[in-house]
């Protein structure tokens, strides 16, 4: 990226900020006047949300059970995605409720309880994700060393 480039871009992120923000704060302060009314559908958009990560941290973690331990798996693959489709289930439903319930009031927002929902939504996904891929460094750090160990074939 050219200097100049790089200065219309500062400029241009600089100029949109400010009317970004100021729809963002009018945006929010609506949603906080009728919260009781948005209630339903921020709980609603909290499930499709859950769905949505939660289903990707089962999808990893899923895969990688059948990667990692594939005669267990096709042995217990029913089993298998059964427990995650429901954990998925179980775990966004929570949240959705916990969202629902969290909003019944606009005068106690922010509350603790708002903020635990949300960190609640981002654990299950945010673990998988995270246990999927340090599963995939350990995995390339021991092919790495057995890699070095290997002798050389004789030419």
């Amino acid at each position: 990226m050219t200097r100049r480039r790089l200065k219309e871009l500062v400029f241009l992120l600089v100029g949109i900020s400010t009317p970004v923000g100021i729809l963002a704060v009018n945006a929010s302060a609506f949603v906080m006047r009728h919260v009781t009314e948005f209630r339903v559908t921020i709980a609603a958009c909290a499930l499709v949300s859950g769905f949505c990560l939660n289903g990707l941290g089962a999808y990893l973690l899923v895969g990688r059970a059948a990667t990692h331990t594939p005669r267990i798996y096709h042995e217990y693959r029913a089993w298998t995605i059964g427990v995650a489709v429901i954990a998925v289930i179980a775990w966004s439903a929570f949240g959705a409720y916990g969202t629902y319930w969290s909003m019944q009031d606009p005068r106690q927002l922010p509350n603790v309880a708002a903020v635990l929902t949300a960190v609640w939504l981002l654990l299950f996904p945010f673990f998988g994700i995270a246990a999927s891929r340090y599963r995939d460094f350990r995995e390339r750090r021991r092919r790495r060393r057995s890699d070095r160990r290997e002798p050389l074939p004789n030419s």
